[in-house]
């Protein structure tokens, strides 16, 4: 086998912007990591859906299907 051909993997912090923290294993050059969604805060694990409507797609989505 050929050395030095697998990246490095260590751990690496993560923090998620809702304050969550947990810390995982990955070949990133980086040690800690910034994500905007965490399994802790996504409507699919939460069961609560937040809908963002930005310059009123939402409303305008609406409209053009029927909904």
């Amino acid at each position: 086998m050929k050395a030095d051909t697998h990246p490095n993997y260590h751990d690496v912090k993560v923090t998620c912007s809702c304050g969550n923290n947990f810390t995982t294993r990955s070949t990133m050059a980086k040690d800690v990591y910034h994500i905007e969604v965490c399994s802790e805060c996504h409507p699919f694990w939460t069961g609560k859906q937040k809908i963002v409507d930005t310059a009123g797609r939402v409303e305008r989505f609406r409209q053009k299907y029927g909904r």
